[in-house]
């Protein structure tokens, strides 16, 4: 069950292209964004190590201020490839030592869809969250989502990453970040 399971001193969140020129043609890039804050302060709180790509930004822009605003102890790597497994991204990866990567960003049937093959290929233990991904087109979205279960991704949502991650009820941690799912 170690496949399904995350656990925070194992875990790094891996924010995929969320960037300014990108969100605005995504039906759910609202949606997105607001469940990509949520893990990234899950993140920041459990001290995860974060990592944010950004493709080809001087075409698609830097990541939206609503997410960059949450970047305090990040890696941004820049990226000219669809996969996000560049020798920069997998450089910041490795020196996490952490082998489960719970993935957000855009679009869901490109660069994630890519960067978790890549990652799956790897070796890592790959989990996208499902309500902080999106495609602009929602039979792409259902496609790519498919694609990478049957790959071995977990496929889960931001409420089951922070139980998952939390593990008790109780504790300051907990109290403190449950409101953000409530």
């Amino acid at each position: 069950m170690d496949k399904f399971t995350l656990d925070r001193d194992k875990a790094v969140l891996l924010v995929i292209d969320i960037q300014e020129r990108l969100v605005p043609v995504m039906k759910y890039g609202g949606k997105v964004i607001k469940n990509t804050n949520i893990l990234l302060t899950i993140a920041d709180t459990l001290r995860l190590p974060i990592i944010v790509t950004e493709q080809y930004s001087k075409g698609l822009g830097k990541t939206v201020p609503e997410v960059a605003a949450k970047l305090n102890n990040a890696v941004t790597c820049e990226k000219i490839t669809f996969s996000g497994c560049n020798p920069e991204v997998l450089s910041a990866l490795n020196q996490t030592g952490r082998k489960k990567v719970l993935i957000t960003g855009m679009e869901t049937h490109v660069c994630v869809l890519q960067t978790v093959r890549d990652l799956l290929g790897l070796g890592y233990q790959v989990f996208v969250a499902r309500d902080a991904v999106c495609s602009r087109n929602k039979d792409n979205y259902r496609n790519a989502l498919s694609l990478m279960a049957a790959m071995g991704a977990v496929i889960t949502n931001t409420e089951t990453v922070f139980f998952d991650l939390m593990k008790e009820a109780g504790t300051p941690q907990f109290k403190e970040l449950s409101r953000l799912i409530k």
